[in-house]
């Protein structure tokens, strides 16, 4: 079997076999296919409506919150903002702790 590639810009695989090409779906899609093909309806559950609602609402919402970047600004350039060492420590230990539990 040789294969050739015809055409660098519109690259085309040619072999000397033709043999038909199926792709590999799991049994999710295949079953999925095939109640819909039958005419099953599809019903959404009321978890699935609630989970969408909550998706639209986080990212309708905006990614830093400006208000506090001022605030902590303004804290930083008049030398109010005091780093608590102890407080970030703890919220460290605590997000490896969650993370070496999963």
């Amino acid at each position: 079997m040789t294969a050739k590639i015809s055409d660098f810009q519109n690259p085309s695989v040619q072999s000397g076999a033709r043999k038909k090409v199926s792709s590999v779906r799991d049994g999710t899609a295949v079953a999925a296919e095939a109640a819909t093909v039958a005419g099953s309806p599809v019903q959404i559950t009321d978890q699935a409506r609630q989970l969408a609602s909550l998706e639209h609402t986080v990212q309708s919402l905006p990614v830093v919150n400006e208000s506090r970047v001022a605030a902590i600004r303004l804290a930083l350039d008049e030398g109010r903002y005091q780093v608590n060492a102890d407080r970030i420590a703890d919220k460290l230990l605590r997000t490896e702790q969650e993370l070496s539990a999963r």
